[in-house]
């Protein structure tokens, strides 16, 4: 066994570990294993991603649950990989490309463009991995996957193929969200809903068949209004009926336009007149497909004005054009009034711009197996953690659009699809009908395309876009593995994650499940993808704000792990993170991290310095030489034990983790250790040897215990403490020890806390009193003889007295220090210097008890609390009643003694 360094020092221990784990595979998971198995894949990081404290909370998460299911026998898969982030990667090379040589991809071309961005891959990917090992992450590295793969391309083309051939894809010329920003068609789940403060424009529109008539509209944004292709309002509006099949002049671009009803009208918004642009907003669209209306678009792809028939606002920026569109029409007349107004403004995720709709074309994907998708969760063969998540699950499957997948980027999965040179091919408004769909595109395919990965001719041309990144990230559950690796490990047995991709990934990955059946039958349960769903919390900082660069408030996880450690750092943020709840980021918990390290090195090397421990793993203790602190303190092991169990089945990791942190810090140190002393440093070799073999058989359960959050020293206390010859990854967690057959252990523990309560007032006495912790001064206990005079020596000990002398009779002079304990009143013997000041501290005392008492006696008032609680639980509050009752009879004669 070899001696601990005086002081823990991460920084060498850390990365010791970390390589001997590597060089052994003790993260390589084995598909021929006869154990149960364990997986878990990684949500995948952006290639060029950097580590951040949300990267911290979830890896760490998911590392937890990896290492205690390696000690609880199971062979375990935890499978890395990265995401090529399609539009995130080729926004950072061009905006490189635009900084440093003042070109756009396209001025480079296709193939140049993405020969630079695998330059820059290879140059900035990656990073996250090398730092998520410094976290200490047990992935199985070996099996490193990368959504650009060959093989996993291959499969997320034969995927489209195959729902293209099943008429769930199909080719469409509809509205979507635009982000003029990325110039890429996005999804409904990536339109982030945000309240914007601009203005409502009431814009007057004469009646052509009637001049010096007008119908006034309100709108938002006028830069718009070149595109309107008629006015509607309901049908039953009154106020308008006698203007149906009449005309009104447009005033920008000025144009006859036709009036039309329709019934998708407000009558109560505005002036219940809308002025329909089918090319700019989605209910327009529907409008305008419903009476006929043309299609006019007038907005380039980054979002500025075309329309070479206004050349004020051609070629303007579209929120720069608005403003000008506004003097144009009042300068006009036309503008009727302008009122401040706030409303919801969809901006693009990946951008952070507002979208803008857009008539194109794209492919889309109608949704399968949304059914079976519900009700998996809602007969929780998949658990969401917290529950209040399958709500929102079910809600967006049950209003679930199609999916817009084709996305206007190079970088990424290129769409299977061709079309020959001669023809251009524009699909009409797609089929809502999945069969009709499919009719659609069986037909169009057998003239003019081919979806299938190898080109059909020199007369075909590739489409030019590419998928949604997660249109190959649906498949990461089990397109990561290997058949072999698939039949051990798949479904997979958890998923961490954030909730905010609970539709861009979680439904879609169980959706594809499914669909594919990727399990080893067609059984359900041998196709969900997972079984457990546990969303993490977003990391804030201490006032309530998000993490952000710009504000300066986002810490570098690797220089947190630099000063406290890593494993200061995981225990630390654990504590903070409530189930499923925001967390308030303070650097102060992180030290209180590396601080409880601290402490639990420091206890080891006391035990260390008292001679050699035997191989505490597995060790019998033998509970008749056991002393009441022992006793208390297995007890209190198991009661911890019981409540990790009971905190793990929930997912409740902070809860662990601060009764992992009280037992230690509180339970262990300050109570077991300092009471065993008076053993340890005794005459008694039987005692001692007794402690000593209680403080081996506990720090081997705790550093087990310990081990999933904090690996690092965990193992090097395992190591050189000699607790076991193989490393602490694989030793089985402790199980409760056995106290059934100790005679009264309720009335020892109830002693030991009584023992504990006067140590802790009379250490209260010390401090209000203003008396140094470190000078030495005399007690008096009045209590009975024999029920306290063997513990008189640790009470002296903890109480750092010159001595504590019982005294059943003992007659305080006014103005002595007291304080009412289980045992009875404790003494100091240093009179008080100021009565007052004693005087008012007894008040307090008597109101804290007062107030105790009455939260009891409401308790037993309750009938129902009375009738229903366990008998034991109602005997217990009878008993603290007469307790408090007897306490402050005592604190009341100590207060009258002073008058």
């Amino acid at each position: 066994m070899a001696e601990l360094p005086k002081r823990y020092d991460p920084k060498s221990v850390e990365p010791k570990w970390y390589h001997r784990w590597m060089d052994n595979r003790d993260f390589v998971a084995n598909p021929s294993s006869s154990k149960p198995a364990f997986s878990i894949v990684m949500p995948p990081p952006n290639i060029t991603g950097m580590l951040t404290l949300g990267h911290v909370l979830n890896n760490t998460i998911q590392d937890i649950l990896a290492r205690r299911a390696r000690m609880r026998g199971f062979e375990v898969l935890w499978l890395p990989g990265m995401d090529h982030a399609g539009i995130g990667t080729q926004t950072a090379v061009e905006k490189y490309l635009r900084r440093t040589e003042n070109k756009t991809r396209h001025d480079l071309g296709r193939e140049e463009f993405l020969r630079r961005v695998l330059e820059w891959q290879d140059k900035h990917g990656g990073i996250i991995i090398d730092q998520l090992k410094r976290l200490g992450c047990s992935c199985d590295w070996s099996r490193q996957r990368y959504t650009l793969d060959d093989g996993y391309v291959a499969a997320v083309q034969k995927v489209f193929i195959d729902l293209y051939r099943k008429g769930l894809i199909y080719r469409g010329r509809r509205m979507i969200n635009w982000d003029p920003a990325a110039q890429t068609a996005v999804s409904d789940e990536e339109v982030i809903s945000k309240p914007q403060k601009g203005n409502l424009y009431f814009v007057r529109y004469e009646i052509v068949e009637e001049p010096g008539r007008f119908l006034e509209v309100a709108t938002t944004r006028p830069e718009t209004i070149m595109a309107d292709t008629a006015m509607a309002f309901h049908p039953s509006d009154k106020r308008y009926v006698d203007l149906l099949g009449k005309h009104a002049w447009r005033p920008l671009a000025r144009e006859k336009i036709p009036i039309v009803a329709d019934e998708a009208i407000d009558p109560e918004f505005g002036t219940g007149v809308l002025k329909v642009t089918p090319a700019h907003d989605a209910l327009d669209f529907d409008i305008g497909q419903r009476h006929n209306l043309p299609i006019v678009d007038v907005l380039h792809p980054d979002g500025r004005i075309d329309c070479p028939a206004v050349p004020e606002l051609d070629g303007l920026e579209r929120f720069e054009a608005r403003e000008k569109a506004a003097e144009l029409l009042r300068a006009s007349g036309a503008l009727a009034k302008t009122e401040p107004y706030e409303n919801n403004v969809g901006f693009s995720d990946r951008s952070d711009v507002p979208i803008e709709p857009r008539i194109s074309e794209q492919w889309f994907l109608c949704y399968p197996k949304t059914k079976e998708a519900l009700a998996v969760v809602r007969d929780h063969l998949i658990r969401f953690f917290p529950p209040h998540w399958e709500k929102v699950y079910a809600q967006w499957l049950e209003n679930i659009r199609d999916w817009c997948v084709s996305r206007q980027v190079w970088w990424g999965h290129r769409i299977p699809a061709w079309y020959r040179k001669s023809q251009n091919v524009e699909a009409g408004v797609s089929p809502a009908n999945p069969k009709k769909a499919a009719d659609t595109a069986a037909a169009t395919e057998k003239e003019n395309v081919r979806v299938q990965i190898e080109s059909p001719g020199n007369d075909w041309t590739q489409d030019q876009d590419t998928l949604d990144t997660w249109f190959s990230s649906w498949l990461w559950a089990y397109e990561t593995m290997d058949v072999e690796t698939r039949n051990k490990f798949y479904p997979t047995s958890a998923l961490v994650t954030a909730p905010d991709i609970i539709f861009f990934w979680v439904a879609r990955m169980i959706i594809a499940g499914l669909e594919f059946n990727p399990g080893k039958s067609d059984r359900v349960e041998d196709n969900i993808a997972f079984s457990d769903v546990y969303f993490t919390g977003l990391i804030r900082d201490k006032l309530g704000r998000k993490m952000s660069k710009s504000l300066g408030n986002s810490p570098d996880p690797l220089e947190l792990i630099d000063k406290y450690g890593a494993d200061g750092l995981r225990f630390g943020l654990m504590r903070i993170a409530p189930r499923g709840q925001d967390i308030r980021f303070d650097e102060k918990q992180v030290e209180e991290g590396r601080n409880f390290a601290t402490k639990l090195w420091n206890v080891a090397r006391f035990r260390q310095m008292h001679g050699p421990t035997p191989n505490a793993f597995g060790a019998k203790i033998d509970n008749q030489t056991l002393s009441i602190y022992a006793l208390e303190l297995l007890a209190r092991l198991n009661e911890t034990i019981d409540a990790i169990e009971a905190a793990y089945r929930e997912y409740q990791f902070n809860t662990v983790a601060q009764r992992l942190y009280d037992f230690v810090w509180s339970d262990y140190c300050d109570w077991f250790v300092e009471a065993a002393k008076t053993e340890i440093f005794g005459e008694d070799q039987v005692k001692k040897k007794s402690a000593l073999a209680v403080m081996d058989f506990v720090l081997s359960a705790t550093v087990r215990l310990l081990h999933p959050f904090m690996p690092h020293i965990t193992e090097e206390l395992w190591a050189l403490m000699g607790f076991g010859k193989d490393s602490i990854q694989f030793a089985p967690p402790p199980d409760r020890i056995r106290l059934d057959d100790v005679p009264d252990l309720a009335g020892k523990r109830q002693l030991v806390s009584a023992i504990y309560q006067t140590i802790q007032a009379g250490r209260n006495l010390r401090s209000e009193s203003k008396l140094p912790s470190n000078r030495k001064i005399r007690f008096i206990l009045r209590a009975e003889e024999k029920l306290i005079s063997s513990q008189i020596p640790t009470l002296t000990r903890l109480l750092n007295a010159e001595e504590v002398e019982l005294d059943p009779t003992y007659q305080a002079p006014a103005g002595n220090p007291v304080a009412v304990t289980p045992l009875g009143e404790i003494f100091l013997t240093v009179a008080a210097a100021d009565k007052a000041g004693e005087r008012q501290r007894l008040d307090k005392e008597i109101a804290r008890i007062e107030i105790e008492m009455r939260a009891v006696e409401e308790k037993l008032r309750n009938k129902s609390f009375v009738e229903r609680a366990p008998a034991a639980v109602v005997e217990e509050h009878r008993q603290r009643l007469k307790s408090f009752s007897v306490q402050l009879e005592k604190l009341k004669h100590a207060r009258e003694g002073l008058n």
